[in-house]
């Protein structure tokens, strides 16, 4: 008897020991899955889905940084995919119904042209014609004789600006520069800048309608700009019986049409600017002899209207000749 009750002693006190030096397991996890401070978003940690006690190695700053985007970045690509978009997108125009007649030309008169010109705009008035040349490092304003070609007075843009367009209106001369976002107000008078505007997609051609200044990108859109603050105030795109007009280059305004040349062609078209619909195209093929050319010349560019007396101009880029044209139905 006396030997069970020892054996008996032993093992109690055996069990005592163990009790004492046990870990329980929710010393760990209580902790861990209350966690009141954690993030909305935050994803749970692996010991409060698993139940395995969590690291304690302590990460490098930039990977702690890292291993914080990826945690929340669950529950951020969620919020996503239930928000509705806000923007809707522009649907595509839908061409017009028949396609838009065509014209020819007549030529009325020949004029010198400076052939060493990148004519990017082209604009005549009372007092004579104004020109708008491009390529880095050779891009300015000028102002021409009609009857010889000298230029009588030009200003230089910075050897980084690539000149595009240009337009008169009250006075001012405005040019915009092809992908430097940049443009420029001069005083007519003068050529003396005056102002700079900036805008955030490519310059190609620039016109106005009396009210506001009307301006391509070399897309089908064309924008309207307010004249005094430079803010767009509307777009249309051009279409035709085809779908959308792209490449839409220089411009004029003419009896209420907006022209346009389509760069790379020898077209012209004719656009309703309430709508973008193309309500003529103008062919110019042959219009520039090739026979007599010394040097490469480039593509048709450049429109001038005389809304005074009617008178119509065209050039091109490096053409050694500006021609006075009629517009004539086609056949």
């Amino acid at each position: 008897m006396k030997h069970v009750l020892i054996c008996l002693c032993i093992v109690l006190l055996i069990g005592l020991a163990a009790c004492d030096t046990a870990v329980s397991p929710l010393a760990t996890l209580a902790p861990t899955a209350a966690a009141p401070e954690q993030e909305i978003g935050a994803a749970s940690s692996p010991a409060a889905t698993t139940g395995a006690p969590a690291a304690t190695t302590e990460l490098p700053a930039a990977t702690a940084e890292a291993q914080s985007t990826a945690d929340v970045l669950p529950a951020t690509l969620a919020l996503t995919e239930t928000t509705p978009l806000t923007a809707t997108p522009t649907p595509e125009p839908s061409p017009t119904p028949a396609p838009p007649p065509v014209y020819t030309f007549e030529i009325v008169n020949t004029y010198p042209h400076d052939p060493e010109a990148f004519t990017q705009g082209l604009v005549i008035t009372d007092e004579g014609l104004y020109e708008g040349t491009g390529r880095w490092g050779e891009s300015t304003i000028r102002e021409v004789m009609l009857e010889t070609g000298a230029v009588v007075r030009r200003h230089d843009l910075g050897p980084q600006y690539f000149g595009e367009g240009i337009t008169i209106f009250d006075d001012r001369i405005y040019q915009l520069t092809w992908q430097e976002g940049a443009g420029f107000i001069y005083d007519r008078a003068t050529f003396e800048e005056v102002q700079t505007f900036t805008y955030p997609h490519e310059g190609w051609g620039i016109t106005h309608d009396g009210a506001r200044l009307i301006v391509s990108d070399g897309t089908a859109t064309i924008r309207f700009w307010d004249p005094a603050t430079l803010a767009e105030t509307g777009r249309i795109t051009v279409r035709d019986h085809l779908g959308p007009v792209n490449r839409l280059n220089e411009l004029e305004y003419v009896d209420g049409e907006i022209w346009a040349n389509v760069w790379l062609t020898d077209l012209i078209v004719r656009i309703d600017p309430a709508t973008g619909d193309v309500l003529g195209v103008i062919d110019l093929t042959g219009l520039l002899d090739q026979s007599t050319l010394t040097q490469p010349a480039d593509v048709l560019n450049g429109i001038a209207h005389d809304p005074a007396t009617g008178r119509l101009f065209v050039t091109g880029k490096l053409w050694p000749a500006l021609y006075e044209i009629r517009i004539v139905p086609g056949s």
